[in-house]
């Protein structure tokens, strides 16, 4: 498996990810070595996908805290670059 570079990846394919390194990982046919690095990689994914999931949650309650009853998308500052 080549590492791949979670700010690249939307979330879906960061999670796809993820789930395929969780299943080698539990295979129990990987190397101790290749297991590390494998964790590693599976840490910064999860940490994206957190990251992500994050900014959906204030996008959404930025739309519930509308006033007057109208939805509009408002941009907020984030730490990730955009895709």
């Amino acid at each position: 498996m080549e590492p791949a570079d979670p700010t690249s990846l939307s979330f879906e394919a960061a999670l796809e990810r993820l789930e395929r390194i969780v299943d080698s990982m539990e295979s129990g046919d990987v190397p101790l070595a290749d297991l590390l690095t494998r964790f590693e990689e599976g840490s910064r994914l999860l940490k994206a996908c957190e990251e992500r999931l994050r900014d959906a949650e204030l996008r959404i309650d930025l739309l519930k805290r509308q006033k007057d009853g109208t939805s509009t998308f408002t941009d907020f500052p984030s730490d990730r670059p955009s895709a």
